[in-house]
């Protein structure tokens, strides 16, 4: 029997396990990222592993989400993710290179390499033929000290493409109809991977905008074959030496297949508040807009600015409208200068932002209170933004730039003016410099520490009883966003006890205080919530957070991939109703308990929860592999390893 791409990568990487779907795999892992607001607890924590080296190929660590430096709390984080580097022999990408996923696709990533990253959109490196997973920064630090990368063993989807592409119609417009098709619900444990002839006419940036948004369908990661127009990619990166092909048997099996006809997709748009509401552009003609942000690792490669450039060639942005503009990478825009398309945008109103995440995750470029801004970014959940009244599009380039013309949503095609062709250069002008290898005679410098930088909290062991209050009770489609803000907040993600203060700060402002009381007095907290829980980043403070302030246990209809790997590993019992219907016969504040968790854990058994405030009881499943029973027991992975290497 043939093998997908998939396959063929994790058969390569098979550490442990086997790939029957819905088993628990380790595989090998060649690369890891980490970015500055994920990454400085990374490396806290693989430093309290007392590894002397990173073992991967290659580990890089990116400053590209808090760079907005108000007060010495990020400026020192990214002092000491530079020292870190150095010391252990991870590579530093300094802040205003880029992005860490278009960085990574243009100056790292390989074709048939594994990749994780403490970021949920690391699936971007998919576009080259990787396995590209997001993970918690945990999951990432075992991977830098050797360890296998645990996951559930996927199935595969494939995803056929046919024909081309219409004019005004991009990458962006294939992935906003994969996430009608497909939704941000019921996708986890799986892959989709993209076959057919309509592949041969998308690029790699293209193809990593797809892959990219994948990761808002809720897969364990999205991949294309590495191909020819890899090689091509590859080549004009001046890294062809990194090409290896790799595509699908032809008598490869698949767990679905759905096709897709290119030229049947048209302008679409993500409205408010989540990726997959789906709608035409044509549909929203007409609506006033406020604000259009150019950029994030979804849309900033050269074909997207320069193609927009083109659009905007002797016109000025509308007066109503902000024009926000944020290359992926210094590569970007050195080259959009040196081909003079950085100086069309500057006319036309573009306020220059950073090579950094920036808009995207809302620590910057807030919309007005009640603003519409179309963005080319892959989230739209309520308060990303900065602003909590918000309307949030994600639209296309194309899209965007018809809007900043106009003023209000309006088709592309209905510009009446020919589409750009744009023609991305066969050979880049490369500069590493602000890339920083490690220098092995500075490994014994000292690792420089802010007062904001605190040691990764641990957990205790599993108690035997769980006795606590439904301190929360939350509805679905609850993202880490939601969980644990980022934005103005973000600065404090080296500091987990005054970051745990904000803790579902816009659902529920009083949670914070609520649970800590409950710590202080001796009885666990417990989440109550809905479908998908902790879908969205892949940010383990959602995690970190909760268990310091005594959450023992999330009782959910459903639970995202990353979220619930990250409960695991800092020792919070990631239970699903047995039947969904019991959500409903539980109000917060309720006295919940769970007798006999530790024993369920350990012998696999359901869990029976009982309502003391109502007087009745229902059951509870967590589907855990001997390792993640040992990590719960334990009070977490980092106890796990405590106690290995004592």
């Amino acid at each position: 029997m043939g093998q997908s791409i998939a396959e063929k990568i994790l058969a390569a990487h098979l550490v442990a396990g086997d790939l029957t779907p819905g088993s628990e795999i380790g595989i090998r892992i060649d690369q890891t990222l980490t970015q500055d607001a994920t990454g400085t607890m990374a490396y806290l924590q693989f430093e309290a592993m007392n590894i002397s080296r990173v073992q991967t190929e290659l580990s890089v660590s990116y400053i590209d989400h808090n760079t907005i430096q108000i007060g010495f709390e990020n400026a020192d984080d990214h002092r000491y993710l530079q020292s870190v580097a150095q010391k252990f022999g991870v590579v530093l990408s300094r802040a205003g290179n880029g992005i860490c996923h278009q960085v990574h696709l243009e100056r790292f990533g390989k074709p048939g390499k594994t990749l994780i990253g403490s970021d949920s959109h690391t699936p971007t490196c998919g576009g080259l033929g990787m396995i590209a997973i997001g993970a918690g920064g945990l999951d990432v630090a075992q991977a830098m000290a050797g360890e296998p990368f645990y996951l559930t063993a996927p199935s595969v989807v494939k995803i056929h493409l046919t024909g081309t592409l219409k004019p005004w119609v991009s990458a962006k417009d294939v992935i906003l109809r994969v996430l009608e098709i497909f939704t941000t619900r019921g996708n986890v444990g799986k892959i989709f991977e993209y076959t057919g002839p309509g592949i041969q006419t998308l690029s790699v940036p293209e193809r990593a905008t797809i892959t990219n948004m994948g990761a808002e369908c809720g897969v364990t990661t999205s991949i294309f074959p590495g191909d020819e127009i890899t090689r091509q990619f590859l080549r004009s990166q001046k890294r062809e030496a990194d090409f290896v092909e790799i595509l699908p048997d032809a008598d490869a099996t698949y767990a679905d297949i759905v096709e897709i006809d290119l030229s049947s997709i048209e302008p679409l748009t993500a409205k408010p508040h989540s990726p997959d509401n789906i709608g035409t552009v044509r549909s929203m003609n007409g609506l006033a807009v406020n604000q259009v942000c150019l950029g994030s690792c979804t849309n900033s490669s050269y074909k997207d600015l320069v193609t927009v450039a083109k659009i905007l060639q002797g016109r000025v942005a509308h007066p109503d409208v902000s024009f926000i503009l944020a290359p992926g990478s210094r590569q970007v825009l050195d080259s959009l200068a040196r081909d003079g398309y950085l100086s069309d945008l500057i006319a036309s109103g573009a306020r220059l932002m950073e090579n950094a995440c920036g808009f995207c995750i809302g620590n910057s470029q807030s919309p007005a209170s009640g603003g519409v801004s179309l963005r080319t970014s892959n989230r739209n959940f309520p308060g990303r933004s900065g602003t909590m009244d918000a309307e949030i599009y994600l639209v296309s380039p194309e899209t965007a730039a018809a809007a900043v013309i106009t003023g209000k949503f309006t088709d592309p095609r209905d510009l009446n003016m020919p589409y750009p062709q744009v023609k991305t250069p066969e050979s880049l002008a490369i500069d590493d410099s602000m890339i920083v290898r490690p220098d092995p005679a500075k490994s014994n410098e000292p690792v420089y520490r802010g007062p904001n930088i605190g040691a990764p909290p641990a957990n205790t062991p599993l108690p035997d009883h769980v006795n606590g209050i439904a301190t929360i009770k939350v509805s679905d489609k609850i993202t880490t966003d939601h969980i644990i803000p980022a934005g103005a907040r973000m600065k404090y993600r080296s500091n987990i006890p005054k970051y745990a203060q904000f803790v579902f700060e816009n659902v529920d402002a009083s949670f914070a205080g609520r649970a800590m009381s409950m710590k202080e007095a001796g009885k666990h907290n417990i989440i109550v919530a809905g479908l998908s829980y902790g879908q969205g980043s892949s940010r383990e403070h959602a995690a970190i957070c909760p268990m310091y302030l005594g959450v023992r246990a999330v009782l959910a209809k459903s639970l995202e991939r990353i979220h619930a790997a990250n409960l695991i590993n800092f020792g919070i019992l990631p239970l699903t109703f047995t039947d969904a219907a019991d959500y409903d016969t539980i109000d917060q504040g309720d006295e919940l308990e769970i007798p006999d968790a530790a024993k369920s854990v350990r012998e696999g058994l359901s869990f029976v929860v009982f309502n003391k405030t109502r007087g009745n009881s229902f059951s509870a499943v967590c589907m855990l592999s001997e390792r993640q029973k040992k990590m719960l027991l334990a009070g977490g992975a980092l106890n796990v390893r405590a106690n290995r290497y004592k």
